[in-house]
């Protein structure tokens, strides 16, 4: 039985309760090709860790029913409400018979499974009640040997658990979004899986063929058995939806050829993790120069209230707020519609009634600044913001982080505007920006640079190094950045020597 697909709400609330519980559905071609790899081991049971509204319990069941076989259901799920619903998607109740409901990976099911398939709930780091990341990063570190960067969001800690309960020689098949094998806490998480089980594949997807069209994320199916490791695998590039060749080419062993719809590269693991799991094969990059070599990279300034510290000019002329404690800012990157940030740029923000100051105080005690600013501080304090996470690190609160003036921003976050930026206006960035800070000072240098920088063969490079999100969305981090790949013969036209010679 074909259901019909998940709606996914635009925004709003409807869309905020989606984010916190993380449920997206598996498109029934996805479940299908999933399960199918699941279930060729020859397992009598599928145990899916989160059930949801039973995509990967269908599926099953029909490939079943095609084998000849009978196929024990068994799950868990926090949400009986989604159960229920799974009644009404062609589920029959004996079907969910062998689901319970408890959270599989603060409470696992007892004993060992030979097929494991799941969509985990994809909720991020910053979502997660204090004492789940606690202990979820216990597991991790009884598991690995080390606690995984807190960043790492609850479906990372579902794959462990999933390979927990893994028999021997059992399989395992997991959609997960790009950040699984893309984020901090990727080296040591995909070194330590590639040590202890075997990668069958890994199948990627264009943005055509995305099981999740309307999410902002972009996933990836995971195959995995615990059997000796290999050093080759296939990786698989979906650009059609054609359920058929990607489940028949899965049930094959990954042997049989399967068209245009599907393209196979056999990869190796060292130049895969290398590489990322997420990007296509790469050719060695070893003798390419990167930006590091010539340019440092910071995030910028984190405020911690945008509301309070961000101010329209028309605001900060109101609240009388001395000139000597604002400094030119920009904070959204569609603000800036170019590839440079120019004085003509404010004003025309500030025409549009954009923040374009930020209140920048230092560390003095509140009494010694003006009765207006002190009036002002007095206010944020009556509404909390001492107590916010971020500005709590701080002292005092209202003491605002500093960054030289950076001669190029880059706007890191994107769907087909992730660029760098000239700075000719002397803002400081927020955090929608990072700062690049050329090595050298020398105009010649930093012009020859900016050449680099804007070149179009430049930034296609970046999904080498960024994390990678729905509809061709990329976020590229400050350390990331700083190992982009610089086209060579780009470098040499525009006379870029290496930043050592030019600091000498």
């Amino acid at each position: 039985m074909r259901v019909t697909p998940q709606r996914i709400p635009a925004g709003g609330p409807a869309r905020e309760a989606l984010r916190q519980r993380g449920q997206f559905w598996t498109p029934d071609w996805i479940a299908e090709a999933m399960a199918a790899y699941a279930l060729s081991g020859g397992s009598d049971h599928l145990l899916d860790p989160a059930v949801g509204e039973g995509a990967f319990f269908r599926a099953a069941k029909s490939l079943a029913a095609d084998m000849g076989r009978d196929v024990s259901l068994r799950g868990t799920e926090i949400d009986p409400d989604v159960l229920r619903r799974a009644c009404r998607d062609g589920l029959a109740e004996h079907d969910l018979a062998g689901v319970e409901i408890r959270d599989f990976v603060l409470d696992p099911p007892d004993g060992l499974y030979q097929a494991v398939v799941a969509n985990p709930p994809y909720i991020r780091h910053h979502r997660l009640p204090a004492h789940v990341k606690a202990l979820a990063k216990r597991l991790a570190a009884t598991l690995i040997g080390a606690p995984l960067d807190g960043r790492a969001g609850l479906h990372v800690y579902f794959l462990l658990r999933g390979l927990q309960v893994l028999g021997d020689d059992g399989r395992l098949a997991f959609i997960m979004p790009a950040d699984t094998c893309e984020g901090v806490f990727a080296r040591t998480l995909w070194s330590w899986i590639t040590k202890h089980y075997r990668l069958d594949a890994v199948i990627t997807f264009e943005p055509q063929a995305s099981p999740f069209p309307s999410v902002d994320t972009n996933p990836l199916i995971f195959l995995i058995r615990k059997a000796s490791p290999r050093e080759q695998f296939p990786w698989a590039r979906v650009c059609e939806v054609e359920a058929d060749r990607l489940r028949t080419w899965i049930l094959s062993g990954f042997t049989r050829d399967p068209g245009p719809a599907v393209c196979v590269h056999r990869r190796s693991l060292s130049e895969a993790l290398a590489t990322g799991l997420s990007r296509p094969p790469a050719a060695s990059r070893s003798a390419a120069p990167i930006l590091g070599e010539y340019a440092d990279v910071l995030r910028g300034i984190a405020t911690g209230a945008n509301e309070f510290f961000f101010l329209t000019r028309d605001r900060a002329t109101a609240l009388r707020i001395p000139t000597d404690f604002l400094v030119p800012a920009v904070g959204r990157t569609r603000d800036i519609k170019g590839d440079e940030i120019t004085k003509d740029t404010l004003v025309a923000l500030d025409a549009a009634g954009r923040p374009t100051l930020l209140l920048s105080l230092d560390g003095r005690p509140v009494d010694a600044f003006s009765p207006t600013v002190r009036d002002y501080l007095r206010s944020g304090e009556a509404r909390g913001l001492p107590a916010r996470a971020l500005i709590s690190q701080r002292r005092p609160w209202y003491r605002m982080e500093t960054r030289r003036v950076p001669p190029f921003l880059f706007a890191y976050l994107g769907r087909r505007n992730t660029r760098f930026i000239r700075n000719t206006a002397g803002v400081r960035p927020l955090t929608g920006f990072l700062c690049v800070y050329p090595r050298s000072q020398d105009a010649v240098f930093v012009e020859a640079l900016w050449r680099v920088l804007r070149h179009s063969e430049t930034v296609a490079g970046l999904s080498l190094v960024g994390k990678s999100y729905g509809s061709g969305a990329v976020k590229v981090e400050p350390r990331a950045l700083e190992q982009l790949p610089l086209p060579e013969a780009v470098v040499c036209e525009a006379g870029l020597r290496p930043a050592r010679l030019t600091l000498s």
